[in-house]
């Protein structure tokens, strides 16, 4: 995909690793090095390397009862009830033992510590819609756990919601924007969901967050895709018009990819676009015949391919498009098909609707109730957080390397 493709060195400051102060190498051999973060942590050249020599989005689900999940759901306090569906009442628990296995590939073992090193001192912030405060909630469960001494906490300061790891000065951020450019749909909590109105040509309310942090990774689809058109201005606000969400799509991406251009620094700063987060809504797509939607799906699709139509490409090749053109490598993280694959993952029932627990008369029609957009907890997001991971660690790693 051209120069979102490529996999640029992620440029911490020499000083902020030296500032970590037990960082060490050891010499394996005359070839190879390893960098050591803590005493129960490494980084391997095997691991730093995974995804420059293979495509990690590509693969298969295999089922790991051994390993996986990555946490329990009654062990992280900071999982909302949108996600926690076996608390809620799923009477299954196969969605949460499902691996994602590269075919060319194993992903490197998630290590909490590690990545706390590597963002000590530093701030990542995952920026989008309720999809990406998912993902955020799965990688806050993923670390949370290995930090000892209750120095730890979680503050809300609308439109985010901050994880703070005190002794590694790590802050990880959600921040609420389901648009990436201004909407009359930024307001963390009172957001209007049916009448959308979207600023095309402007994200200084949303950027003056952005500024400096370390590690942005952004997120924006689904509050798209509740029509074909949609209502925006691109200049003066009173200039209101209909525009096809392509379009419309691809003017935002543009003036996001503009401030990126003009107040990301590529030495010390490190971006990524997540793709589309697939929906389950129709199960004929993979289930002819049939006429309901992911409700009771307790495995994964089976074969090579599977594209539901939920996932646009026209979207998709927009951000491409976009991400291709830029001054700036921002690293597109293709989930979505990894993602389609998993039917069975989502929250259906066992979930909330504006704010309360579903009632035993929602839960009892899950054709017109299940959510089929939203994903349990541990589940899939735990597999996209692998993923960024894996990421961070080769940038960290070449970056240690070239500033020796």
């Amino acid at each position: 995909m051209g120069g979102s493709q490529v996999l640029s060195l992620f440029p911490f400051a020499l000083a902020s690793i030296l500032a970590i102060g037990i960082v060490k190498l050891y010499l394996e051999n005359s070839h190879s090095v390893r960098i050591r973060l803590h005493p129960a942590g490494f980084i391997s050249p095997s691991e730093a390397s995974v995804v420059s020599q293979c495509n990690v989005f590509d693969g298969r689900w295999v089922f790991d009862n051994a390993t996986r999940p990555l946490y329990r759901e009654q062990s992280c306090p900071y999982l909302t009830k949108q996600v926690t569906c076996r608390k809620n009442g799923r009477p299954d628990s196969l969605y949460q033992n499902w691996r994602w296995k590269p075919n060319d590939c194993e992903l490197p073992k998630f290590d909490a510590i590690t990545l706390l090193e590597i963002l000590r001192d530093k701030t990542m912030m995952l920026i989008g819609d309720s999809i990406q405060r998912t993902q955020w909630e799965s990688l806050v469960c993923l670390i949370q756990s290995s930090i000892i001494g209750g120095r730890k906490s979680l503050y809300r300061d609308p439109p985010m919601k901050i994880f703070y790891a005190e002794e590694f000065n790590a802050k990880i951020v959600f921040y609420w924007n389901p648009f990436i450019v201004e909407s009359n749909s930024d307001h963390a909590l009172k957001h209007t969901v049916y009448k959308r109105l979207v600023n095309l040509d402007t994200v200084e309310k949303h950027s003056k967050h952005w500024k400096g942090v370390d590690v942005l990774v952004f997120e924006s689809y689904v509050w798209w895709m509740y029509k074909p058109v949609i209502n925006a201005t691109n200049g003066p606000s009173h200039q209101i018009q209909e525009y096809n969400v392509t379009n419309a799509y691809r003017m935002a991406m543009k003036t996001w990819a503009n401030w990126i251009e003009s107040n990301v620094d590529p030495r010390t700063q490190r971006v990524f676009f997540m793709s589309p987060s697939p929906t389950h809504l129709w199960s004929w797509e993979w289930r002819p015949g049939s006429d309901e939607n992911c409700f009771n799906e307790t495995h994964p699709i089976e074969g090579r391919s599977y594209w539901g139509t939920g996932s646009s490409i026209e979207i998709m090749g927009a951000v491409a498009d976009v991400l291709r053109e830029m001054k700036i490598n921002v690293t597109y993280m293709n989930i979505t098909q990894l993602s389609e694959f998993r039917k069975d993952g989502h929250t259906t029932v066992y979930t909330e609707r504006r704010g309360k627990l579903l009632t035993k008369e929602q839960k009892a029609d899950p054709k017109n109730y299940g959510d089929c957009i939203h994903w349990c907890l541990p589940g899939v997001p735990d597999t996209w957080n692998e993923i960024l991971y894996a990421y961070l660690l080769h940038d960290f790693y070449h970056l240690f390397n070239t500033t020796q």
